[in-house]
């Protein structure tokens, strides 16, 4: 048995599931998400829990059995508490900005550097050098952030660019004057 997927989903009384022909609806406060299981893994509803099962102990089968509990287990954090992922803007002069659907960042470039939003992310920025991405689900919520962070990763000599809060930039010495 997956030690991933053999773990029930608790259910709080906010949220409401639904199980039909593979399909599964999750809606909450946040919003609605919806997932199509994979052929051989079965979901069932008992007693405000949800507990994923597969069908035979083939290798793909057992592969796919935590990853599926792993996506519902998402959606349903999602749509009670959503998820957020924070990016900083390192650099002397290097900011950002909201217009519209799009963010507009100075990141050292001789044009700014343009990124849309997509739908059913948002995106605050508390002061111009700190992107907030938020949204009930995890895929896109940090697929969204690596977008934002590859249009100026950070670079090793000085560090300057955009990383996730929190994350370590390995330094490189620079030239030495002999």
């Amino acid at each position: 048995m997956s030690r991933v997927g053999k773990n029930p989903i608790t259910i709080s009384k906010d949220i409401k599931v639904d199980l039909l022909n593979g399909l599964v609806k999750v809606e909450g406060p946040k919003g609605k998400l919806e997932f199509k299981l994979p052929d051989g893994i079965q979901a069932v509803l008992e007693a405000e829990q949800i507990i994923v099962t597969r069908a035979t102990e083939s290798k793909r089968h057992r592969s796919l059995h935590g990853l599926a509990r792993s996506l519902i287990n998402n959606m349903v954090i999602g749509v009670r508490q959503g998820f957020s992922k924070q990016l900083e803007i390192i650099g002397v002069g290097f900011k950002a900005q909201i217009q519209g659907k799009n963010i507009s960042m100075q990141v050292g470039y001789s044009h700014p550097a343009v990124f849309t939003i997509p739908e059913g992310i948002t995106v605050e920025l508390p002061n111009p050098t700190l992107i907030i991405v938020k949204g009930i689900d995890k895929f896109k919520v940090g697929q969204a952030a690596a977008d934002i962070r590859i249009l100026c990763p950070p670079e090793p000599y000085k560090g300057k660019g955009i990383r996730y809060v929190g994350e370590y930039v390995r330094r490189k010495a620079g030239k030495t004057v002999a």
